[in-house]
């Protein structure tokens, strides 16, 4: 069964625009009721947790009002970062939880992201009978068995307590100035509240949502504001997170980004120190650097990739009992602390590292050299597949055979957006550009 909804992190569009549609949202949480209330008894819960789009009131009241219909208690937590709400969906003991949010999107896109009872994102297998059913008439709860709603005000300070435990025992941040950028998101009052509470002092932007400035030039996609407020307040370092706070960029002291590879490159070496490692591996996507593979097979240490998408990074941790992965993009997952990307809490492993070896943040974020990377992304109308024409092919074949033995490439469509995203790596950065943009020229004509 072809999907028609789900992408690799739920369904994502923009706002008013189908799929996200108040009418689908319903749709949605009336199927998402259903699957998880599907004994009928009474009882059964779920946990709402948003950013701060201002479509995010349409699609809260659309999905509370679809669950409810199923017979569905409705918590509803308002802005919280995405992994709080899979780890309020297990403390909390909800049968789901619903993250409204577009991620590192601009503010007119929004989401749907769904947490199984253990907290984890849904299996391909579970979306896909929801879809059947949204599609499927869905049959509503009795009069006498409509669930109720309420709002729940300590979803954040339960978030935070859980996070400032992650620090090993007595350690704090004292000393440390800290810049972090929230990219007028969800974590907007939290993550400046934890590294308060934690000793840092605190210089805080993108914290003042209007609903329409989510990751408008700040947060983890835009980092020139963070690294300027870096360098002007004298800094030690800087924390940047996207909309929902599941990733991060760190940036040291000088105001250069470290992104997610360096990250997890750092904390592998630390982990495997310290014998917390397990499995001897790291697991990240087909995205992550060819230099990180190199520097992980140079410390005895395996990286294991997957598919574009931190779900399936979490799903290879969970198969093979590995305990850090991510992406290159800042998503890091820890599965001792978490059950999905959590950029405030690799966040703080970061700070940790900084004040448990004395090190300045320049000297732990260039933990590789990274082999020469190229990314452009290459909008395409709907329902065109440009991938699938002869002159693309024929351009992405070229280039294979150019880069045999010097590199490699990566062609893919975004699972979130319609856009193809061309990536190669390559020593020779000359050879790097001309066959990107030979792909990309071809790409563009047949959009």
């Amino acid at each position: 069964m072809s999907r028609k909804l789900f992408g690799t992190d739920g369904v994502r569009g923009k706002a008013n625009q189908y799929p996200m549609t108040a009418d689908m949202a319903l749709k949605i949480g009336a199927a998402a009721g259903r699957y998880f209330r599907n004994d009928g008894s009474n009882g059964h819960r779920v946990v709402i947790g948003k950013d701060t789009r201002l479509s995010g009131y349409m699609f809260e009241n659309a999905l509370t009002a679809g669950l409810t219909s199923t017979g569905m208690n409705v918590l509803l937590f308002g802005p919280i970062p995405t992994p709080a709400v899979g780890m309020l969906t297990t403390s909390m003991r909800a049968d789901v939880g619903i993250m409204i949010s577009a991620s590192h999107n601009p503010h007119h896109d929004n989401g749907i992201k769904f947490f199984g009872p253990d907290g984890f994102k849904l299996s391909d297998v579970a979306e896909a009978e929801i879809e059947e059913l949204v599609f499927n008439e869905i049959a509503p709860a009795k009069a006498e068995n409509i669930g109720r709603a309420k709002r729940i005000d300590d979803g954040r300070f339960r978030y935070a307590e859980r996070i400032k435990s992650t620090l090993p025992a007595g350690r704090h941040l004292t000393g440390l100035k800290v810049v972090v950028d929230c990219a007028n998101g969800a974590a907007y009052r939290v993550a400046p509240e934890v590294l308060w509470e934690l000793g840092a002092e605190v210089i805080q932007i993108g914290t003042s949502p209007n609903g329409k400035n989510i990751n408008d030039n700040c947060g983890s996609t835009s980092t020139r504001t963070a690294s300027e407020a870096i360098v002007a307040h004298g800094a030690d370092v800087g924390i940047c997170l996207d909309g929902d706070a599941d990733r991060i960029m760190i940036i040291d002291e000088n105001g250069n980004v470290a992104d997610g590879d360096q990250l997890m490159a750092l904390m592998a070496t630390q982990w495997a120190a310290e014998d917390r490692l397990r499995g001897g591996a790291l697991v990240a996507t087909v995205m992550s650097n060819l230099g990180l593979e190199r520097y992980l097979d140079g410390q005895g240490l395996r990286l294991e990739r997957t598919a574009v998408g931190d779900r399936y990074v979490v799903e290879r941790m969970r198969q093979g009992g590995f305990n850090l992965g991510g992406e290159q993009s800042g998503h890091i997952v820890m599965t001792d602390y978490a059950t999905t990307g959590d950029g405030l809490l690799a966040g703080l492993q970061f700070l940790s590292a900084m004040v448990q070896t004395g090190k300045r943040a320049s000297e732990l974020a260039k933990t590789f050299e990274t082999v020469p990377q190229m990314l452009k992304n290459v909008r395409y109308a709907a329902g065109s597949d440009p991938l699938n024409a002869a002159t693309v092919k024929a351009a992405i074949s070229d280039a294979e055979g150019r880069l045999e033995g010097k590199g490699r490439l990566l062609i893919r469509k975004s699972g979130t957006e319609p856009l193809v995203r061309v990536m190669a790596e390559c020593e020779d950065p000359h050879l790097l550009e001309q066959v990107v943009d030979a792909i990309v020229a071809e790409v563009q004509a047949a959009a």
